[in-house]
Parts: structure tokens; sequence; C-alpha cells
């Protein structure tokens, strides 16, 4: 769903920087006053993870791929506010070091990844959380939530390619959702399969629970996490499927893909590594790049605020 350069015009690139930065100030204030500080770790664990799963794109019918965005699975674990955060970091190094994403139209892509996934579907997990109780409940309304994220992210995208006069209404709304209906099965699966596995392994992760007793030490799990994910940035991302994923799906089918532009150059564009000739090992190499460069700003991140936080 990255919008690269091209797709939108200048007034929804302006309108769309000027509210994203309007939200993430508000996440990084929230982040700031409610964060515990034994969970700072986890921002550069999980910003680290969603970099690495994002890179691994999963069929879907009709020749079209999709991979996880996340943000509704960060915002169950740590909160909206820390979603938002992590995945705004992710677009970033995505944007300006792999060229997925267009520079012009980074507030976009924010808005409908970062704010829109996030705090949409965090409501509708608490919202549907309220209903379906135990952890088949919360694993039900994550994977719905996921879904459903995933599909209003994707009507946001259209809303502004129509704006941006680059393809119908009547023709983008459908489009984009119909194939985001489908990817969103993957993203409410992988959610809430991960979701599962922290919520059985360490309960006190996540957002709503309130830790009894000492905390437990983060160490060994951010370590260990990390290692995980390096793996799957070197063993799993070079095989990942590669059909356009369901926004460059629709821009080839109606004939708006030759708008694609660059307006930066990258220093790895398209995950590939300059210098390395051989495929596979140049995407491994960009994986792990990215993992370590998210792991690492979101970390600082975090540990900038940390002064500022107290414990409850």
């Amino acid at each position: 769903m990255h919008i690269p350069d091209g797709f939108i015009d200048g007034k929804t690139a302006v309108v769309t920087g000027v509210i994203s930065a309007v939200g993430v100030g508000f996440a990084l204030r929230q982040v700031q006053r409610e964060l515990p500080p034994r969970k700072v770790p986890l921002l550069g664990l999980a910003a680290a993870f969603l970099f690495a799963a994002q890179m691994v794109n999963f069929p879907v019918a009709g020749g079209t791929s999709g991979h996880l965005v996340g943000g509704t699975l960060v915002a169950a674990l740590l909160g909206p506010s820390a979603a938002v955060v992590v995945v705004t970091t992710i677009l970033i190094v995505q944007c300006f070091l792999f060229q997925d994403g267009g520079v012009t139209a980074l507030g976009a892509n924010i808005f409908n990844m970062a704010i829109i996934n996030s705090a949409a579907g965090y409501a509708v997990y608490r919202l549907v959380g309220r209903w379906l109780k135990g952890l088949r409940g919360q694993v039900t309304a994550i994977g719905f939530a996921a879904w459903c994220a995933t599909v209003l992210a994707a009507i946001c995208c259209a809303g502004q390619l129509t704006w941006s006069g680059t393809i119908p209404w009547s023709v983008a709304f459908p489009a984009m959702t119909t194939v985001h209906m489908l990817i969103g099965i993957g993203e409410g699966l992988i959610s809430a399969l991960v979701f599962l596995a922290v919520s059985s392994a360490r309960p006190d992760l996540i957002a709503e629970t309130t830790p009894t007793g000492r905390p437990q030490r983060l160490g060994e799990l951010v370590g260990y996490g990390l290692l995980i994910t390096l793996g799957i940035a070197v063993f799993v991302a070079p095989f990942a499927c590669s059909w356009p994923d369901g926004l460059d799906s629709v821009a080839e089918k109606f004939g708006f893909s030759h708008k694609t532009m660059a307006v930066l150059p990258a220093p790895a564009p398209d995950y590939q590594i300059p210098g390395i000739h051989w495929a596979v090992g140049a995407t491994a190499m960009a994986g792990v790049i990215g993992c370590l460069v998210v792991f690492g700003l979101a970390l600082l991140m975090g540990r900038w605020l940390v002064p500022k936080l107290k414990e409850p």
C-alpha cells in the first residue's frame, strides 16, 4: 500500500503531510506520558520485526501480493500511540533508504499505514474485545481488527488517489477495497498468530495488562526477538512473492502505473544493495541493514523519551 511519488498531487501531499505531522506529534506526546519505561526496548524490537515482516509479501488471488502492515498488532501490544511511532519510523526508513514509498507521498503513507491502521485497528480491537472474553476472544478481536484496519487504510488511499485526480472514486473505491479485503485476511491471520504467541509466552507485555509483582527483564526477549527478526530478513524475505502488491496491481490494471517516479535517489532501491550481484544476498543484506536501522532509531526515540517517563 506504499504510495510512490507521482500518484498524488501537491495539495494532497501537503494536506496529508500536515495531518500526519500533527498525528505523529500527538503520538510522541502520548508515548512520553503513558509508555512504561520497561517497555521501551520493545519499540525497537517491534520496529525491526515489522520491517522484516513487511518485506515478506504473500500471494493473493489474481496475481497480487500483500504484506503485513502491523499497526493494529503493535497497538494491541504497546498501545496505539507507540504503534504510530513504530510504523512511522519504518515508513521513513523504507522511503529514504529503499525507495519504498515516495518522498512526496510520505505524509499519505504515514496517515494510512501508521495512523489509520494503528488507531482505527486498536479502536475496533477494544470494541470487539469487550464482547469476546478470554484469550480466544482477544485473538479473534485482533484478527478482525487488523482486517478492518487494512480495508479502512485502503479506502483512505483510494480517496487520496481520487482527490489527486489519478483515478475516479467509482473505480478506486471498489478496486482498492476488494483487493485489500483479501490482503486483510493475511494481515488478520498473522496478527492473530503473533498476538497469541506473545500472549501465551509473556501476558505481561499486552497493553491492557497491569503487571503484578516485579516486572520481568526484557533483555533476553529483545535479544532473541532481534535474532529471529534478522533470520526472517535473511532466510525468508529474499524468497517472498514477487507479484505486485495491492496498490501496484490496481495501478497496472487501471493504467496509472506510468505515473510512478522517484523524487530522490535511494542508497538501496527495491531492497537491493549496490555492488552485490547475487539478488538473494543483496535482498538479505538490505533486510539486515533495514532491521538494524529501524531498531536503532526506534530504540533511540524511546531512550530520548525515557527520562520524562514515570512508572505508574
